[in-house]
């Protein structure tokens, strides 16, 4: 397996990778880019569509910080607000219709617990790496992440679920519910009288 292969697998991979570092210095530098541009400058999209080729379309406010842009997936009509990062070792798969608001985080990597496994070492030729893995993400159709939530690899978010700002998603939450927290839990299931048109005062 190349090391790109056991990365988006799931597996112990060695971050050092030439071909890791070279398509991560890739996505971080058209990352610097982008977030360099003005908001109405056509040139933004032409970095998006090599930044993340599967984005279908989506809106990132910007600035954008994305590890490798090509891991993750847009469905249609998605949003996010300002400050988006996605550390996308493993894939990050986005439904239609989904909006983050500002300083959603999807972090796909997990390094291991124990000091002694998690520091740095020198490789045979002298290189510095250290063991690292990552588990997807999957974010499903109609969802609202609010501002600064935080979701942790491994997660999958049912459809049509908001979770609240602030909240550090650790595990999965159904669909329809309204969730949040740290750790995030389900706090209820989201109903009709949910409906915005049946607050009167907002009228």
């Amino acid at each position: 397996m190349t090391e790109q292969e056991k990365m988006t697998q799931g597996k112990i991979y060695d971050p050092s990778d030439e071909t890791l570092a070279n398509m991560r210095t890739y996505a971080h530098n058209l990352c610097t880019e982008y977030n360099r541009l003005c908001e109405d400058d056509p040139a933004r999209a032409e970095i998006l569509d090599k930044l993340v080729p599967q984005r279908n379309g989506a809106y990132l406010q910007g600035p954008v910080y994305f590890d490798y842009g090509k891991f993750t997936v847009f469905g249609k009509r998605c949003y996010a607000n300002f400050n988006l990062t996605v550390l996308d070792c493993c894939p990050v798969t986005i439904g239609d219709d989904v909006f983050m608001g500002c300083g959603v985080s999807l972090l796909t990597p997990v390094h291991p617990l124990l000091s002694s496994e998690r520091n740095m070492y020198a490789k045979d030729d002298g290189t510095l790496t250290d063991m690292e893995y990552a588990r997807p993400i999957k974010i499903g159709n109609g969802c609202w992440l609010a501002s600064n939530v935080t979701v942790c690899g491994g997660v999958t978010i049912g459809d049509n679920t908001v979770i609240g700002a602030g909240s550090v998603v650790t595990r999965d939450i159904p669909s329809g519910v309204f969730a949040c927290g740290n750790p995030c839990r389900v706090v209820r299931e989201l109903t009709p009288q949910d409906s915005v048109r049946l607050k009167k005062h907002l009228w």
